[in-house]
């Protein structure tokens, strides 16, 4: 029998050789580029996602009534406009934009002319991703869960009593892996996805820096990857980056002292990227390239230096 830890091993044994060297904030950041406001007004932002043009889409859970669009060229319109208190969005392959209603307690699917299906009710969803064969996957922070819904709409439970607080949750670039925050520990897990669409082999995998004065609660939120395997975790202390084996690269500050909870990579090129950050949505111009789950899946890039 493989213990979960032993197979991690064994992950990480096979990944190191393409990602031996550091992965530092410098292979992201660029010197001079700091955080833009992109939209502001707001009561309290989240869900930021973007489709394959690269537009972001975005909620306002608090006072919000609308999904919102940001275009390339930065134009804020509303893009579904009955829809309320939504904290989690991500494109499907099918073309539709999923999204957990929170307020609600659904989780729901909308087509570009803003026709709602209703996927799942009576659940405490937060957030969400969609992979390319049709799995919905969302993380149900109050009651420890991770859940699942098939393509064929069957809603079952993955994760329980694993992840403190599940929150965050994403996609590595050949989706093979899942992981998932803790809004109430100081953790990101790791889950297989296997074949049948079940998650396997669940592990703490990133360690999140937290405050000095709550050293075992990072609040670890929102999260994002990019097509080198890196993880962009949102959390109490900033935006944490981390390589594909679980190493810190270190953390991007904030944009302002506010929560910061969502981010996505969006743009032209896919390579701004994006936050939520209390009533404001930020963007800034990095050297990688977002991934999105709901295109085929590919294999991890090697970052330049």
């Amino acid at each position: 029998m493989i213990r979960p830890s032993s197979l991690f091993a064994c992950l990480v044994t096979l990944v190191s050789p393409l990602f031996a060297q550091d992965m530092p904030l410098s292979q992201v950041l660029i010197e001079g580029e700091d955080w833009q406001v992109v939209s502001e007004g707001h009561g309290f932002t989240d869900a930021l996602c973007a489709d394959a043009e690269g537009n972001l889409y975005f909620s306002d859970v608090k006072n919000g009534v609308a999904i919102m669009k940001v275009d390339l060229g930065g134009k804020v319109t509303p893009f579904i406009k009955d829809a309320a208190g939504i904290s989690g969005l991500k494109w499907g392959a099918d073309g539709r934009l999923y999204a957990c209603a929170s307020r609600g307690r659904q989780v729901l699917a909308f087509t570009k002319d803003g026709t709602m299906s209703v996927l799942a009710t009576e659940v405490q969803p937060n957030d969400l991703v969609v992979t390319h064969q049709g799995n919905v996957y969302f993380t149900m922070t109050p009651t420890g869960e991770v859940r699942r819904i098939d393509p064929s709409g069957k809603m079952s439970v993955v994760s329980t009593g694993q992840v403190l607080k599940p929150n965050g949750i994403a996609l590595s670039p050949d989706q093979g892996t899942l992981a998932v925050s803790e809004h109430g520990g100081h953790h990101v897990w790791a889950f297989r996805i296997e074949a049948d669409g079940s998650l396997g082999f669940g592990e703490r995998y990133m360690t999140l820096r937290a405050p000095v004065a709550t050293p075992e609660i990072a609040k670890g939120d929102g999260m994002t990857s990019d097509i080198f395997g890196r993880w962009y975790v949102t959390s109490e202390m900033g935006l944490q980056m981390y390589d594909p084996t679980g190493r810190m690269g270190g953390v991007i500050a904030k944009p302002q002292q506010a929560p910061l909870v969502s981010a996505a990579f969006a743009g032209p090129g896919m390579e701004w990227l994006y936050v939520a950050c209390g009533d404001k949505i930020y963007k800034r111009k990095t050297k990688s390239k977002g991934a999105l789950s709901f295109q085929e899946p590919r294999s991890l890039e090697k970052a330049p230096k």
